[in-house]
């Protein structure tokens, strides 16, 4: 039954997501759900709400530029309680899946309160860095219209970092931080592995623009 349930709404999930943004369509969501459902098996979590939580925690896709990104989780829990219910989830698993989504989110800034967010929070952070990071990190700048790096002084050195307008700010703003904010020992070392392959990146690209 439960196996059913999460594929009915992977089927959900599928229909509603971007075609047009790699970096937060369909395989991201893919992605967390399997890097959660790996670190849930290996630390006790709650299968049965971890999994629905992953498969809709981007449900609503709010631009990251746009002045509501801060309520993107919130939204997206509003969408998915509607779905859970239609499905005929309890009441009290469609709560604990609302609040792990309302959780995960960078921008709204929660802290995760029950095993399953803290996992849902690693799994979508860890989709932001290493190798497939930087592949989202700049599809997603270039949907956004900014510029690969500011161009008299790409690493900010001597100004503030604005990574609304450059793709290489984001990496200092927000996701070589990301690695040192992990709440689980998996997503821990998996998350040392991906830091040091995007720092490589990064200075590798240095030689390269300056």
């Amino acid at each position: 039954m439960l196996m059913q349930t999460f594929e009915k709404l992977t089927q959900i999930v599928q229909t509603q997501h971007p075609q047009n943004d790699p970096s937060h369509d369909f395989l991201h969501v893919v992605r967390v759900r399997k890097k959660c459902e790996e670190i849930g098996n290996q630390i006790g979590a709650k299968l049965d709400i971890l999994i629905p939580a992953a498969l809709l925690h981007d449900i609503v896709n709010v631009p990251k530029n746009h002045p509501q990104r801060a309520e993107a989780a919130d939204l997206s829990a509003a969408a998915a309680s509607k779905i859970l219910s239609d499905l005929g989830m309890c009441s009290t698993q469609i709560e604990a899946v609302l609040t792990t989504i309302r959780e995960h989110s960078f921008s709204a800034g929660r802290p995760p309160t029950s095993l399953e967010s803290a996992i849902l929070q690693d799994a979508d952070r860890l989709d932001s860095i290493g190798a497939i990071g930087i592949a989202r990190t700049f599809s997603c700048g270039t949907l956004l219209g900014s510029l690969f790096y500011h161009p008299s002084e790409p690493f900010a050195q001597n100004r503030s970092l604005a990574d609304k307008y450059y793709m290489l700010d984001h990496f200092y703003a927000k996701l070589v931080k990301l690695a040192d904010l992990m709440n689980t020992p998996p997503a821990q070392v998996e998350a040392k592995k991906r830091a040091e392959l995007m720092n490589l990146f990064l200075q590798q690209l240095k030689t390269e623009i300056t």
